[in-house]
């Protein structure tokens, strides 16, 4: 069994406030989606602009991104005064496929290896798309059976007791456009047939109210559930259009539809009120879809212009 991580999640913010948000950013923020493609900005550079923007907190983005070799990369962060709150995973559970499901297994462990090895305490688990997140083709039903939906329940408890058991990493599932748990009763449904135990909400907010969930509605409903946040917008206007022409994720990215805070939906001021309410110290995570970037120069100054936005509301966000 490998060693239990100690939580390292500070006690308070900068400014002495117990309990507060720690506003933290993700790769994906940078425009990356995969572990290597030149479109994307350099692991170096981003790490860089991170620091340079203000940020404390990051997440590994996609496995092989950022070194995989544990010493290099906890090197890299200190140099830069950084820490890990997450790693990502990617899961089909509702599927049957024996080899599938042993390569999901086998992409769990060595992410969670490396995120308790750099003192990361959660685990980001994104389901499976019905459609190609790039090509937008449909690859299955839009739909779960019955059986599916209970495969996909029993897969999540498990990989929730497995991590916090093996690594003392807690399980954040989060919601996505074009999978099978995108809008508000789906949401619901997969919380009310998951182990609370093993199985928190990573609350993307944009991603949320792409599926026209409330994410504000969520917090005050299930704020037992709500482990972690991703916090992002989206264009109502982009979305119209989404929506009415049936706009796969990979065309509805293209077309812009996550936009800058504070440009869009849902209004993040109204989340942090009532994340503040919990009296919990959660991650909330930038992750501003961006893939890919038109300019590697085009990260940092939204990057920057985010977190003082983010900062700037509610009562305790002031960070570390």
């Amino acid at each position: 069994m490998a060693e239990t991580a100690a939580p390292h999640t500070p006690a308070a913010a900068e400014d002495g406030t117990t309990s507060p948000l720690l506003i933290g950013t993700a790769p994906d923020s940078w425009g990356v989606w995969f572990p290597d493609d030149p479109k994307q900005t350099p692991w170096e550079r981003f790490l860089d602009e991170v620091a340079e923007a203000g940020y404390h907190y990051i997440e590994l983005g996609p496995y092989g991104y950022l070194p995989t070799e544990a010493p290099k990369l906890k090197d890299a962060l200190a140099a830069r005064d950084l820490e890990v709150s997450a790693g990502t995973v990617f899961t089909a559970f509702h599927r049957e496929s024996e080899e599938e499901r042993r390569a999901t297994w086998d992409q769990v462990r060595e992410v969670a290896e490396l995120t308790q090895a750099v003192g990361g305490e959660h685990i980001v688990v994104i389901p499976a798309m019905w459609r190609d997140d790039v090509t937008g083709e449909a690859v299955e039903d839009e739909h779960l059976s019955p059986s599916q939906w209970e495969r996909l329940f029993e897969g999540h408890n498990e990989l929730g007791a497995f991590l916090h058991e093996q690594y003392g990493l807690k399980q954040e599932f989060h919601s996505h456009a074009d999978s099978h748990v995108c809008d508000q009763q789906q949401i619901t449904r997969f919380l009310e047939g998951t182990d609370p135990e093993f199985v928190s909400l990573c609350l993307d907010t944009g991603h949320a109210e792409y599926g026209g969930a409330s994410s504000a509605e969520i917090i005050r409903t299930s704020p037992e559930r709500v482990g972690y946040l991703h916090l992002k917008q989206i264009d109502p206007q982009v979305m119209e259009t989404v929506r009415r022409d049936d706009l796969t994720w990979a065309a509805a990215n293209r077309a812009g539809v996550m936009v800058e805070p504070p440009g869009g939906a849902p209004d993040l001021n109204e989340v942090i009120e009532e994340l503040e309410k919990l009296n919990r110290s959660l991650y909330c995570i930038v992750e501003q879809d961006m893939y890919p970037v038109q300019s590697f120069e085009v990260p940092l100054p939204i990057a920057s212009r985010t977190r003082k936005y983010l900062c700037g509301c509610g009562s305790r966000t002031r960070i570390r």
